[in-house]
């Protein structure tokens, strides 16, 4: 069956290549724009739905089934989303500073007209980090284009993770 990733993230493409080598990417344009009062299982699938239906519904994607999936990084209930700039990175990643936050992935899947979708949470909690690092990390840019303003597989971060990496990387795969 062909398949096609509705995501220009080149951490998710790594991570399904694991799973299913041969596959398309077709990045949704859409924007990820929700209601973040929606709780978060919620907020993240209806994201995920959108992309996958958006690009499901190009006449490229005929015939495939599509993959859509966005991370949000929620503290204290708060949805944590890309930082706007790197003073937003930088108050995100004091924020989750020697803290626990919870990673939610909603992933769903076009295929023959059906739509599936689901949501993975993993708990992960942060090495305090002082602000010499925080400015570094924010200096190497990574942050910016990512839920929380963090990439786990960036290390130095994380003291632990309860539930799924690939989750927090931005596909779980289990």
């Amino acid at each position: 069956m062909r398949l096609i990733l509705a995501s220009a993230s080149p951490r998710r493409r790594e991570l399904l290549k694991k799973i299913y080598p041969a596959f398309e990417v077709l990045p949704a344009r859409g924007g990820e724009n929700a209601d973040p009062s929606l709780p978060p299982d919620e907020f993240v699938k209806l994201l995920a739905r959108r992309k996958a239906e958006e690009v499901a519904a190009l006449p490229e994607a005929a015939g495939a089934a599509v993959l859509g999936a966005d991370t949000a990084v929620v503290l204290d209930g708060r949805i944590l989303g890309k930082p706007r700039d790197e003073a937003d990175a930088a108050k995100m990643l004091s924020e989750l500073s020697g803290r626990t936050h919870e990673v939610f992935t909603g992933v769903a899947l076009v295929a023959g007209g059906v739509l599936r979708a689901g949501c993975a949470r993993t708990e992960v909690t942060f090495l305090p980090l002082s602000e010499a690092f925080i400015r570094d990390y924010v200096a190497s840019g990574s942050p910016m284009d990512k839920a929380g303003a963090y990439g786990i597989q960036d290390g130095g971060l994380v003291e632990k993770i309860s539930g799924s990496y690939s989750n927090v990387v931005g596909l779980p795969l289990e």
